[in-house]
């Protein structure tokens, strides 16, 4: 029989196991606290930068609008501690020109006007504006009356004379003051935006914009009337958004101050917007 002392054993001991064990066990905890950590991060940066992509997007885009909307549209809400939302409502305007001669107070009241063609064309849907000084003269107006500040027209026929044209209106109608620039607008629906408690702010149009109060976004539609615009926004104690008047010697400013907060990081845009006071 073949002797069994020069036979050497392989395999592994217990203790080595073990070990083996315990060594995987460590370096599987610290990749996967590092995977955790790397996907955590990520997470939240991708929340940031989202964040602030919606912020510069509605600030854009509400500037943009508040510095077309019609000299004197803007109203902001009355806010006191029990508020849920701020809302800035204002009149874009669609096109706008010269007028050459239509009726205007105390003139008597004319079917017809000649006016200069804008360079976005007449879309007689919309309606003509002179002369607004106040809100009241837009909000308050009953475009269907025989005089005001904003009328329905219902035609428009291009004149021999290049760049002029007629407007017709539906009814013997007047405007209540001339324009100093004799300057005339086109306007159709108002638009607000509105800042809420719960940190959205959504965008509201075409709700019945002769109100003489300014509308809660109940009275607009609700959310199921707006756009939801961005989220993440932080109401603390201070409303976002700041209204001067113009005057006769400075332009309507509107300041923005809307704060943001995500993953415990916050920020704030200080951005003013000068409206154009001159109708």
């Amino acid at each position: 029989m073949q002797s069994l002392k020069g036979i050497r054993s392989s395999g592994f001991t217990l203790v080595e196991m073990v070990m083996v064990i315990i060594i995987l066990g460590v370096l599987v905890l610290g990749v996967s606290s590092f995977l955790i950590l790397g996907t955590r991060i990520f997470v939240e940066s991708t929340s940031v930068d989202q964040v602030l992509s919606q912020s510069r997007f509605v600030m854009e885009r509400m500037t943009r609008e508040i510095r077309n909307s019609v000299p004197n549209s803007l109203r902001v809400t009355i806010t006191n501690n029990a508020s849920t939302f701020q809302c800035i409502e204002f009149v874009p305007i669609q096109a706008s020109a010269s007028y050459l001669d239509i009726p205007i107070a105390p003139a008597a009241s004319t079917l017809s006007g000649t006016v200069m063609t804008p360079s976005q064309g007449i879309n007689t849907a919309h309606r003509m504006l002179v002369y607004p000084l106040q809100p009241e003269h837009i909000y308050s107006a009953t475009p269907t009356g025989a005089q005001g500040h904003l009328l329905d027209i219902t035609s428009f026929v291009p004149n021999i004379v290049p760049n002029t044209g007629t407007v017709t209106f539906d009814r013997l109608v007047r405007f209540s003051e001339a324009s100093p620039r004799s300057r005339y607008f086109l306007v159709d629906d108002a638009v607000s935006y509105c800042f809420f408690v719960n940190g959205d702010i959504r965008r509201y149009q075409g709700y019945n914009m002769f109100n003489a109060t300014q509308p809660t976004p109940v009275q607009m539609g609700g959310d199921a009337s707006s756009a939801l615009m961005a989220e993440n926004v932080v109401i603390n104690g201070a409303w976002p958004i700041f209204y001067t008047p113009g005057t006769l010697a400075n332009s309507a400013v509107v300041q923005l101050a809307p704060q943001f907060e995500v993953n415990d990081q916050a920020f704030q845009y200080q951005h003013q917007v000068q409206v154009v006071n001159v109708p």
